[in-house]
């Protein structure tokens, strides 16, 4: 049986993309075919999407389109076989498995590059994708396709992808940390930690949501809530003073270093 999309590997990124890929119609059930080693991963994600579901990582390869979602460590096993399969366009989500790596064991597919993040869990991630020189506009179609179904995706030079990890990739650690330290201050004020809790990932949400339907910069919008010698400029002095900005940024850039040392 012929399938549209071939998924290899159904941990939990998987299944994240599998789930939204069905919720919203990208593909029927009956389109894709998921290939794990693990027989309890398998009977859950058939009898949970419908999906066809196999043991033979080469059954899945047999796609129209090839999805890898494997472990990176586990990419030299789980590829055994698989660069002889009719599939012309293989779609990768390995942190730090370069393109030219990918190219040496699927010579001549067209290959794609994605760095999705956690929230594409519940349909609000960001993916960035890049190509390689055999992709074509329609393999960059679909891959689109794929990664619409759980967020928004942008293009990139292969070049910028550590980067992409740094920022969006390990990002959404840098912002739970941010919600539960925001939390611990309102419980500290006297709120109950329930309560502290959801206004600290409620102010988190919503503020993300305005600046990108109003198209405001973050600078405008704090300007926006900084009265003079309010409780917010108070606030922002002490962020200032204990170094959050230069902090963040520090942040991204050694997340971005260590993907560059993993990937070497």
């Amino acid at each position: 049986m012929k399938f549209q999309l071939g998924l290899v590997g159904g941990g939990v990124m998987g299944e994240a993309i599998l789930s939204r890929l069905i919720a919203s119609n990208a593909y029927l059930p009956s389109d894709i075919c998921v290939s794990d080693p693990m027989p309890e991963r398998r009977d859950l994600l058939a009898k949970k999407y419908g999906v066809q579901v196999t043991p033979n990582n080469l059954v899945a390869a047999e796609a129209e389109i090839m999805l890898l979602a494997v472990k990176p460590q586990s990419l030299n096993a789980a590829a055994i076989g698989l660069a002889d399969s009719p599939a012309p366009c293989v779609v990768s989500i390995l942190a730090g498995v370069t393109l030219a790596q990918l190219e040496a064991m699927f010579p001549s597919k067209a290959i794609i590059r994605a760095m999705p993040n956690t929230p594409a869990q519940v349909g609000a991630g960001v993916t960035a994708i890049a190509a390689n020189a055999l992709a074509t506009s329609e393999h960059l179609g679909l891959a689109r396709k794929i990664f619409s179904a759980v967020g928004t995706v942008v293009e990139v030079a292969e070049s910028l992808m550590n980067a992409v990890t740094g920022l969006s990739g390990s990002g959404p650690a840098y912002v739970a940390v941010m919600i539960e330290a925001m939390a611990d201050g309102g419980v500290a004020a006297g709120l109950p930690r329930a309560i502290a809790l959801q206004l600290a990932t409620q102010t988190v949400l919503g503020t993300a949501q305005l600046i990108t339907e109003t198209k405001l910069h973050p600078a405008q919008l704090k300007d926006q809530v900084t009265s003079p010698a309010g409780t917010t400029i108070a606030a922002i002095a002490q962020l200032e003073k204990a170094g959050l900005r230069s902090a963040m940024i520090e942040a991204v850039l050694a997340a971005t270093r260590r993907a560059d040392e993993l990937g070497k």
